[in-house]
């Protein structure tokens, strides 16, 4: 028997039944693509070079190990030289070590390129051709995809979905084998099971009582009624505060129903939003049929008594497998431009489900282009349907291809926003820290949203009282929480309560000030402030002001780009309309941006490498994207602050050598989130220790103070964090 892997228990698979069992499931992840018979031939070539004797030595004796995966990609391009040969060839050579740069015919065999990988010589696997008759396995016809633009990028894009076919067909196969057929996939509800759990729970806004109420009804009644549209490309711009979450639950669970799709998933911009709004679907929909995709620590491989529950959650976590997947716009726009298979098995899940993009004005400019072209994939070639959800809508409609148009779901838009106006925007020029402090100073309740962290800490440290808060990511999640705690109940109470933030507050943070002050930002940030003053109407809108100031110059002279070109836009279309919140200001603000922007909306131009890659023989540059592809420029290392009991016991059990999932989550709330080159200078400054598992710990706990979270000062050495 040729073998492809052997158990712990030393059970043998053979490679036959290996590559049929991936034949199998890479024709079923396929299907819906119309792309079976591609998902069947490269299942069932991948491993080919595995029949090789060096390879069976490899395995059975412990030989040196062998490639054994470009055997196939040769076999698929010597039988179709072709663009569709090259496509496969892509997805079987780049099966282990993710999708190669496709290259230039100059590279030599030691090229980890495609070009380069298909020049080497490969051991000897004859016996594979006495398995298959070739002639048979290849595709008797394309998938039905609609070329868009130059039809590059269309292409790299299908190779991407049958690669993600191919390496979530070897992973499941090898695993059921590993574990001898016990390895746990699916068990949760279906859709149509989930929406009668909403219908269940919506029941309770049938008679609305407050004006807000009633109006936030009509929105999601017309949510339900125009999930019966067609799939497709849809905006849903509600006013902040009109229930845009429970509303874009309704028409997604719907639709899918309607449409007999297979998943609804949520991207959103932020972690914070992620965590609020898993804990209302799972009260709606049921825990276990609700999945949390992001993190904010690297956790372990490895669980040791991990329950069949937390096993199923960790295998769908890996390859989307659950009917509601909450998840970060980081986590699913780089996933599709990823090249590894850990990154990229996923993405056939995505094929035939509802999208929602919540705060889609989040989506970062520098790579606005290359998002709306992988938006455009989905909904033209992957029988998805999206919806772009936004107080603050983008005018994205001339970014996405011609013939591809939004439908709206809200209707009389105008209206929506006159019945949901609760504030009043003032602009107030420029104000010094002094000024700011003392007019904030002056006021009972009044939240002031400033740009950067060493501003926030700054200013707080001049309006020092009691009453008084700082807010801003260099606190913990849970110091967070207890400070938003204490400031909702003293808003609540009608007692003294003055709040200095950074942006961070404006995301989907329930509070309610009769003042807001806003450092002049982008104008979605500003209508985004402004969603935390009058927040449940009680005021006349007249009386609940948002003031819009500039800081003074020290603070403006070293903001990127991304922050000052926003604040300059906002000020322009500020000059043309009295109504900064009015739907027509909004539309003028993206407008503006865009055009502006010019290239800029491409930075690293995505769109055109893999344009081009289809006339240059499709060679396409997937490992140079997957590390140019990055919403976050620079990683963030995450460091456990013990201060709190609950994150000095954990600490206890990290050093005595316990290590777990729910462990390494369990102190995500208990840490800051630092640049590595702010780490960097903390470590070198002797203010870190890195434990045996990978954690660091604060050593020097001065440095955390219990009003603003950790803080540097210019002479200990090291720098503030802005």
């Amino acid at each position: 028997m040729y073998v492809a892997h052997i158990s712990e228990e030393n059970r043998r698979q053979s490679i036959e039944d290996h590559l049929n069992g991936v034949a199998a499931l890479a024709k079923t992840f396929a299907e819906p693509f119309g792309a079976s018979d591609f998902g069947f031939c490269i299942g069932r070539l991948h491993d080919a070079g595995k029949y090789s004797t060096e390879f069976q030595k490899h395995i059975l004796n412990g030989g040196p190990s062998v490639d054994h995966s470009t055997a196939g990609a040769k076999i698929i391009l010597d039988a179709s030289r072709t663009g569709v040969g090259l496509m496969m060839a892509y997805c079987i050579a780049g099966h282990h070590a993710g999708l190669p740069d496709g290259g230039s015919p100059a590279d030599p065999p030691g090229a980890a390129t495609l070009s380069g990988r298909l020049k080497r010589t490969v051991p000897d696997f004859s016996p594979f051709s006495r398995t298959v008759s070739l002639p048979a396995l290849l595709p008797k016809s394309v998938p039905p995809i609609q070329m868009i633009g130059k039809g590059g990028f269309t292409a790299a894009f299908l190779i991407r979905m049958l690669f993600s076919c191919l390496v979530d067909a070897d992973f499941l196969d090898t695993e059921r084998f590993m574990s001898g057929g016990t390895a746990e996939r699916g068990g949760m509800e279906g859709i149509p099971a989930l929406y009668q759990k909403l219908q269940g729970y919506l029941s309770r806004f049938e008679s609305p009582i407050s004006n807000l109420n009633r109006k936030r009804t009509e929105i999601l009644n017309i949510c339900l009624r125009k999930a019966l549209g067609p799939k497709g490309l849809y905006t849903l711009t509600v006013p902040t505060g009109g229930g845009k979450t429970i509303s874009s639950l309704a028409f997604a669970l719907r639709h899918a129903v309607e449409h007999g799709m297979r998943r609804v998933i949520y991207a959103i911009p932020y972690t914070s939003i992620i965590e609020q709004n898993a804990e209302v679907f799972r009260h709606i929909l049921g825990n276990e049929n609700v999945l949390e995709h992001h993190s904010n620590l690297v956790e372990p491989d490895e669980e040791e008594n991990e329950t069949k529950e937390q096993k199923k959650l960790k295998l769908a976590t890996e390859n989307w497998d659950a009917p509601v997947i909450i998840t970060t716009n980081v986590q699913f726009f780089e996933s599709l431009f990823a090249n590894r298979t850990s990154r990229c098995r996923k993405l056939h899940n995505i094929v035939n489900s509802v999208v929602i993009f919540d705060e889609a004005q989040m989506i970062p400019r520098d790579y606005l282009q290359p998002c709306i072209c992988a938006i455009s994939e989905l909904v033209a070639n992957y029988g998805c349907t999206a919806v772009l959800c936004s107080a603050t809508q983008p005018a994205l409609q001339g970014l996405f291809p011609p013939g591809m148009k939004s439908v709206e779901l809200c209707e009389n838009i105008p209206e929506l926003y006159r019945n949901f106006r609760r504030t009043t925007f003032l602009r107030a020029g420029e104000k010094d820290d002094e000024t700011l402090a003392q007019e904030l100073g002056s006021q009972k309740q009044a939240l002031c949203i400033v740009n950067t962290k060493k501003h926030a800490q700054v200013l707080y440290a001049r309006l020092k009282r009691d009453g008084t808060f700082h807010l801003s990511t260099l606190m913990t999640p849970s110091h967070r929480k207890r400070k938003l705690d204490e400031i909702r109940q003293r808003l609540k109470n009608g007692e003294t309560c003055r709040v200095v933030s950074t942006s961070l507050i404006e995301a989907g943070v329930d509070v309610d000030f009769p003042l807001v002050y806003r450092e002049e930002a982008g104008l979605d940030s500003e209508i985004q402030a402004a969603g935390r003053c009058n927040r449940e109407g009680k005021r006349p809108a007249e009386q609940s002001r948002v003031v819009l100031f500039r800081p003074e110059q020290a603070y403006c002279g070293h903001l990127p780009d991304s922050l000052q070109l926003p604040a300059e836009v906002g000020r322009l279309v500020a000059e043309k309309y009295a109504d900064l919140a009015s739907p027509e200001a909004i539309r003028c603000y993206f407008k503006t941006m865009y055009h502006v922007s010019g290239e800029k909306l491409d930075k690293k131009k995505i769109t055109d490498q893999l344009e081009d890659g289809a006339a240059n023989n499709f060679s396409f540059p997937f490992a140079k994207i997957a590390d140019q592809f990055r919403f976050i420029e620079e990683d963030t290392v995450s460091i456990l602050i013990p201060k709190e009991k609950e994150a000095c016991d954990l600490l206890r059990r990290f050093r005595t050598g316990e290590k777990s999932r729910k462990l390494f989550r369990a102190v995500g709330p208990y840490c800051v989130s630092t640049y590595r080159s702010h780490f960097r200078a903390l470590y070198n400054a002797g203010k870190i220790e890195l434990l045996d598992c990978g954690i660091a710990v604060l050593s020097d706990l001065d440095l955390y103070s219990e009003e603003t979270g950790l803080s540097f000062s210019a002479d200990s050495g090291v720098a503030w964090f802005v």
